[in-house]
Parts: structure tokens; sequence; C-alpha cells
């Protein structure tokens, strides 16, 4: 069962949300936690063991109070160990419990500013009762900025960039009338940019405490509201993003993405569901913002692909290819996240940037790969020549117990793009090595030239005598 769902737009197929059938998905979903739970390769919409303590951590600090209102801080920290968020960033909204109208703000914006002249607050930023807040890009005024803030909405993932793990902003609320009591907002969510997170209510926690006079000082906000917000691909309702293709330098064959990973194109050649050879891709902004692939048996928009190159005393080296078949999209900030038992060794990524990560339940480790700073770390989109790519070369100390040509144990157990699954070939496609026939194959002919040899030279001897 596919859950793909393509609409035509001129001489292109996109992705179309609306054209899901419900009752599949959920039936996908349901199998899909089901192969995770007996199988153990992956449990993304259910409970992810390779992240266990992965969250978006939302914290609202009150940091004084005001006449009718107080002034506080947002800080939206990013605890996923490999799930970054991307272009174009993240936007955050709750609903106010009583009559808060935004009176400035300072690091991020609200989209709308909503009717204030009923409330007699003309001048100020947000007077709607569901505020919608973004970023402000890296090019922000100085007077608009505040510490933390405006990288575009875009937050690393934990262990590749800690200090950009998150974003902040102030925000001076007002319109609650003197000795109030405040009310944390209600129905806390943030887009990054889709959905796929899903955020418990604002609850009242010990102050946080800020060190101040080079840390020799502890000052205490007035109170500190926090919510822990949490990522399903259920949720999210993604189409696939990705899928794994496998070659090996002891057998001629590879192992393709399997078919219509992705999603599929019609088996009419001559229908367009996808950018084909010769095709332009059509010109326009509402164009430009879809996701448009390059026509593949896969349709994905990355593959990654496992070579194993080289056999050496004692080290296996492979080469990890990551290819963006997008014409509209690169990938900045990306990883890759391998679950492979030859991580348990020493390993070494010659172009890449990588890290062992901890799992639970798992015997394999899980090595995480991202790009190198103003070298590889944005992987470019497609064009009509050839597809955009990062590569590296992986050098694995040998474990013959567990990395062996038998049974294709050279090769991932999974793969992750950017904390999505991607989708994995079966295991009896993976290569193998020559059967056994074959290899006997050439003792077999020695053995009778051997033999023949001996006979000629028993028959020259007897001759002789």
């Amino acid at each position: 069962m596919s859950v793909s769902a393509w609409t035509e737009i001129g001489s292109v197929m996109v992705w179309d949300d609306s054209a899901l059938d419900w009752t599949g998905l959920l039936v996908y979903f349901l199998l899909n936690c089901f192969h995770s739970l007996v199988f153990v390769t992956g449990f993304a919409d259910c409970y992810d063991p390779l992240d266990p303590d992965g969250n978006i951590t939302v914290t609202i600090d009150i940091l004084q109070r005001t006449n009718d209102g107080y002034t506080a801080r947002v800080t939206i920290q990013n605890y996923y160990q490999y799930r970054h968020i991307d272009k174009p960033g993240w936007t955050i909204g709750w609903t106010w419990t009583k009559e808060e109208v935004i009176v400035s703000m300072s690091g991020a914006f609200a989209t709308q500013q909503g009717n204030c002249s009923s409330l007699n607050f003309q001048d100020a930023h947000c007077c709607k009762k569901d505020p919608e807040i973004a970023d402000l890009p890296t090019d922000a005024l100085p007077e608009k900025t505040t510490e933390g803030c405006c990288k575009g909405g875009l937050i690393s993932a934990y262990a590749i960039n800690p200090a950009k793990s998150f974003s902040s902003f102030e925000i001076s609320v007002a319109n609650l009338g003197a000795n109030t009591t405040y009310f944390a907002p209600q129905n806390l969510t943030i887009m990054v940019p889709g959905p796929g997170y899903t955020c418990e209510s604002l609850q009242d926690t010990d102050p946080t405490v800020f060190p101040d006079i080079g840390g020799r000082r502890q000052v205490q906000v007035f109170r500190t509201w926090k919510s822990i917000c949490t990522y399903s691909t259920f949720v999210a309702n993604k189409a696939p993003a990705c899928c794994v293709s496998l070659s090996t330098f002891y057998n001629p064959t590879i192992t393709s993405c399997p078919l219509c990973s992705c999603g599929c194109r019609p088996t009419d050649q001559n229908a367009t569901s996808c950018i084909r050879e010769g095709y332009n891709l059509p010109q326009s902004d509402f164009v430009n913002s879809l996701d448009f692939v390059k026509c593949t048996d896969h349709m994905c928009p990355v593959r990654v692909h496992w070579h194993v190159k080289n056999n050496y005393m004692d080290h296996w080296r492979i080469k990890l290819t990551v290819s963006n078949y997008n014409y509209n999209k690169n990938y900045s900030d990306w990883n890759v996240l391998v679950q492979h038992p030859g991580f348990s060794q020493k390993s070494t990524a010659y172009s890449f940037n990588g890290t062992v990560l901890p799992a639970v339940g798992f015997a394999e480790e899980f090595a995480l790969f991202w790009g190198i700073s103003y070298f590889n770390e944005e992987l470019l989109q497609a064009d009509e020549d050839q597809e955009g790519s990062v590569t590296t070369d992986i050098l694995l100390e040998k474990d013959l117990e567990s990395f062996t040509f038998r049974n294709g144990w050279g090769f991932p157990r999974r793969i992750y793009f950017n904390g999505e699954d991607c989708e994995m070939p079966l295991p009896d496609t993976f290569p193998m090595l020559p059967n056994s026939s074959s290899t006997l194959k050439p003792t077999n002919n020695c053995f009778w030239i051997l033999l023949l040899l001996l006979l000629l030279t028993f028959l020259t001897f007897k001759t002789q005598k």
C-alpha cells in the first residue's frame, strides 16, 4: 500500500496532502509501529530509542513585572540529537488566557498585528488572541535583535552544534491591569515549518536562574513556564523523504532503492509525474515554493548510497554518498544517521564530521555524520545536468564477528536523513558473495589440469622404459 498522494500541475506531479486516504494511512501507521516492535528497526512513530530524551523545550521566563503586565523571554531549545529545524524555520503560537496584548517584541515578530483599536493599543505589536510568531532573519536591524535570536528560524541538532541548538526572543505584555495574577498561555504549538510536534501544556516550574557578574552572582527570574514538545512522523504526515541503495567491490550487482520508495510515477512513459530529462522546470512563485524531484524509479528527493569499497588487512573502506534529486530545495545543515555494527570499532570519516550516538536496546552502534562548515554543510539542489551530492570515505576498523561479507552483514541496518527514516532494500536483495559453486570452479579446473600433467608424466616415463 502506498500513502503517496500526487497531484499533477502542468507537466509535473507534486505531493498533495489533501488527497490522502486517511483510513489507509491509519493502517499504515499501525503496521509501521508493529514492524518496529517486531523487527526492532526503528520506533519513529511510537517511540524513538535512538534519541530517548530528545524533545524541544519551550520556556517562558517572566523577567519583571510592569504596571499592567510583564516582560518575558521565550526560549526554544532543541534537545534532539539529530533532528534539526531547517528552512524556512520555526513558527510558534499560543492562545492568551486573558486579554493580553504584545506591546513590543525584540528578536522575533508576530506575523499579524490584529485589531488593536478596540483595546486602545493602536501602536501595539500584536493584539491577536492567538498570535503566531516567527524568528527574524540574520540581517535584522540591531535595535530589533536580542541575544540568541535572528537565525532565520534555523535551529541545529543538539549533538551537532549545541551553541546553535536554541533560539530566543523577548516580549512585553500588557492589558492585564494592576495587581493581577499571571496565567500561562494555552494551546502552545510549534511548526518547523510543517506539523509533527505536539506540545504539552505550559506548566509552572522552578524559576530559571541566570549567571551574572561573570558567574559570581545568580539572578532568578520572577516566574517560569515550560512545555515539552515531541515529534511524531504520523502527526507530521510527510511523504517518505529518502531511500538507500547498496553496492560493493566484490559483486557487480547494485541494489537500487526499493521501487516506489517515496511514491510511484505512472506506468505510461508519456505521462509526466516528475521532471524528466528534456523538460524544464516551470517558472512561477508558486512552483518555486514546491518540491519537484528528478524522475527516478524511487521518486525520492534524497538517496543515500553505501558502497563497500575496499577490504584491507585491518580495515574496511566505505564510500557514503548523499544525492539530492530535488530541483527546488537545498538542504542546509543536513545529517545522516547510520545503524551499523562496524561502528562499535574505531571509525574515521574524511569529508564529513562524525560522532557515535548511544542507543537504547540495540547491539549495534549509531554513527551521526554531517557536513563541514564552509565546505559541504549544504546539500545543493539538482539541476538539468546532475543531482547535487556530498560524499566521504569512511575507514572502519575490522571486527570479523560483526562485519563480514557473508549474508550482506557489511551493510547498514537502518539509515536516517535529517531525522527521517529512509526506505531500505530488503535483505534478500543485498549484494552477496558469489555462491560456493562459482568459487570452486577455479579449484576444480586446477585439479583436472594437475591430474592430466601427472598422467602425461607417467606415460612419458613408461615409454622411456
